[in-house]
């Protein structure tokens, strides 16, 4: 039996979703801000989720402590 378990970072807990197929999802920046300058049409993509960076999934993924 392991005497250490990896705690969850939940700053990146907050800010990621890992999905059951193992894809890492994010949300966009520069959405809740200055919305009045914003296009509607750029408002509405912003609120869309992306995945995260192939080179940042096992860094994220670490901190998620679910890998």
């Amino acid at each position: 039996m392991a005497k250490i378990k990896m705690k969850t970072r939940k700053s990146a807990a907050k800010r990621f979703q890992l999905k059951k197929s193992g894809t890492l999802m994010r949300n966009h920046g520069y959405h809740a801000h200055e919305t009045g300058k914003k296009s509607s049409k750029q408002i509405r993509r912003l609120r869309v989720k992306g995945r995260v960076a192939k080179a940042d999934v096992d860094r994220i993924k670490r901190m998620l402590a679910k890998a």
